[in-house]
């Protein structure tokens, strides 16, 4: 039989055992050094040491009854001891035994050491307060309930386990740095793009973000940067508060917080967010392409790239007179810009009758209407044969360029192209079937992310020209079609976009690659012709395909194309519908909606109606 008395003395054990350990536990976490450090260290162990011996008297001079429930606690106490061991083998004892720390000598046994002692601590001390709550529940009992006491050494037990296990996970995901970011407003993700700068680059580039603590957008813009720097050592993040370290913030020319300064040397470029977390709410969307093109401006030479002009060309700011007006190319100069690239005009009057500058980076011919010159045309194939790089976009209705084409092997048939099944629907016109739209790229590297991204990023092409190959081809120049159209595009010669008997139905080319051997001593001879100058046009390349199309011809053409790659955004796509389709929507909302609620409303309490007719029936049957 059991006495009060008797478990009044267990309690008493179990409040020494943990009071030697909660001393141990201030000696080496609070003093931490020093005679008082090792006295109070010594003093917890023995208490310990004293409880566990007095619970072995206890186990032994208990009636058969409670053997099994002291056997319990004293196992519970071992597992305590075993942790306090654990505790002073990866400190003082493991520097003595082995002459020096632990983490030195073993560091891999060191960090296990680390690891299972807390958890076997817990492990011991969670189940113990509930065991010693239900023997305490029973202290008038004249006969403990093992059960009981079982339920409550599970139920620590597995206290304890999700304890460590959570601890465990939160510890995991800290080292891994993984998150999820489950929120309606997100910050851009680092895309592949701007990992394949950073995995290229090879001088230090140094990233300086000026935040207070605990703002939002820098925790946003943290996080964007951590993810990046694990692609390179070259890449250093430091976060700073500007109010803390003006120095820092005046040396890089920034006067507030909210800045974020990508620096390389001399060249240095800023990022002004603002602290305010809805205020820049649309830059952190945009966060990838903003420090994508910063980047490219401090890690990369700025390349100039000339677009010929006086023949009516859509990068002329004065058109051909009597020509219909034309969408202008001012987006495609941006993007050129954002792009880390110096945009200049190439006419006669700079050259062009003559030689290609020889600061080109590449020449663009963006959609002339008027035939070049003679002279421009040698030029421009002097420039090319000697490694240079050109960027041919065609007009339906205007030059064929054809002696500059012939060159690259190719030729332009002069007849625009039209499909009746696949296209973009505009003006709701015959004249819609023109709009072509695809997804069928190849795997050149001049669209390596339209290849990726397939049918999410379709290119549109608003009055496409057919090209082919010239017969018989031209010696030593290859030729890759990376775009090409609908497989039911037809060559719509008589321009009544309809398709009729002779007129070619195929995948016709849209964008041709032209590459050729270099020559010794010089770079290879790139350049990509387009059946379309529309599809770098203002409102056409807003479409995610045609600045793909466009950025990534870009890098092909100036050697750079193994950082082509996707740029994250997380910028709202608006819902747009057509007239029709927004009745369909209005009728649908205000009518059907609502009738089909009540059609179910109906046929449920129909449903239960009969049931409870039924019940009744039933019910009435029996009596």
């Amino acid at each position: 039989m059991s006495t009060p008395a008797s478990f009044g003395t267990g309690l008493a054990a179990t409040v020494a055992f943990v009071s030697g350990l909660l001393a141990v536990f201030i000696a080496e976490r609070v003093l931490g050094a020093g005679s008082g450090r090792v006295a109070l260290a010594a003093v917890g162990t023995a208490v310990a040491l004293g409880a566990t011996g007095w619970r072995v008297v206890r186990l032994l001079a208990a009636p058969p009854a409670r053997r099994t429930l002291e056997r319990w606690v004293l196992m519970l106490y071992g597992v305590g001891l075993v942790a306090l061991v654990l505790y002073f083998v990866q400190g003082d004892v493991g520097t003595a035994l082995l002459g020096a720390p632990l983490s030195r000598s073993a560091p891999k046994l060191a960090v296990v050491l680390a690891v299972v002692f807390p958890a076997l601590l817990v492990c011991a001390l969670v189940p113990l307060a509930m065991v010693e709550a239900a023997l305490v529940a029973m202290a008038r009992a004249p006969v403990p309930e093992t059960g009981r006491v079982r339920s409550a050494l599970f139920s620590g037990l597995g206290v304890a386990f999700v304890s460590v296990f959570a601890f465990a996970a939160t510890y995991v995901a800290t080292q891994a740095d993984a998150t999820w970011d489950l929120s309606y407003f997100r910050t851009a993700r680092p895309g592949e793009a701007t990992r394949k700068l950073v995995r290229g680059l090879n001088e230090p580039l140094q990233v300086t973000l000026f935040f207070p603590p605990a703002n939002e957008v820098g925790e946003a813009v943290r996080q964007y940067f951590r993810d990046l720097t694990s692609e390179s050592p070259q890449l250093t993040v430091d976060a700073l508060d500007q109010a803390v370290e003006p120095a820092r913030g005046k040396a890089l020319g920034v006067s507030n917080n909210g800045a974020v300064v990508l620096s390389r040397g001399e060249r240095r470029e800023v990022l002004n967010l603002g602290m305010d977390v809805e205020r820049a709410r649309g830059q952190l969307q945009r966060l990838d392409a903003e420090v994508q093109r910063r980047m490219l401006a401090v890690a990369k030479p700025q390349r100039v790239v000339y677009l010929t002009g006086g023949h009516g060309e859509r990068a002329d700011t004065r058109p051909v007179p009597g020509e219909a007006t034309r969408p202008s190319v001012s987006q495609f100069k941006e993007l050129l810009r954002g792009q880390n690239v110096d945009v200049r005009t190439l006419t006669v009057a700079e050259g062009l009758g003559t030689e290609v500058p020889r600061d080109a980076a590449m020449v663009v011919v963006m959609g002339p209407m008027g035939e070049l010159r003679p002279e421009e045309v040698t030029a421009l194939r002097e420039y090319w044969e000697q490694g240079g790089r050109l960027w041919l976009a065609l007009e339906p209705e205007g030059a064929s360029l054809d002696p500059l084409l012939k060159s690259l092997g190719l030729r332009s048939l002069r007849v625009p192209l039209a499909n009746d099944r696949v296209y973009f629907r505009t003006t709701r016109q015959q004249s819609d079937r023109g709009n072509l739209g695809t997804a069928s790229f190849s795997s050149h590297p001049s669209v390596t992310s339209l290849s990726a991204l397939g049918s999410q990023a379709a290119v549109a092409f608003i009055g496409a020209v057919a090209l082919e190959p010239v017969s018989p081809p031209v010696p030593g120049v290859m030729l890759d079609t990376s775009v090409r159209a609908h497989g039911e595009t037809f060559a719509d010669a008589n321009g009544d976009f309809e398709p009729e008997p002779g007129e070619v139905t195929k995948a016709w080319p849209l964008v041709v690659a032209v590459e050729r051997a270099a020559a010794e001593g010089r770079p290879a001879p790139r350049a990509v012709v387009m059946a379309d100058a529309d599809a770098l046009g203002d409102g056409i390349l807003g479409n995610v395909g045609n600045a793909y199309l466009a950025v990534d011809t870009l890098r092909w053409l100036s050697g750079e194309e193994a950082l082509s790659g996707a740029t994250t955004s997380e910028e709202d796509v608006p819902l747009q519908h057509t007239r029709s389709q927004d009745v369909v929507w209005f009728y649908a909302t205000v009518f059907l909606a609502p009738l089909v609620v009540l059609a179910v409303g109906f046929f449920v309490t129909r449903r239960r109606g009969r049931r409870a007719a039924r019940s009744t029936a039933v019910v009435g049957g029996a009596r």
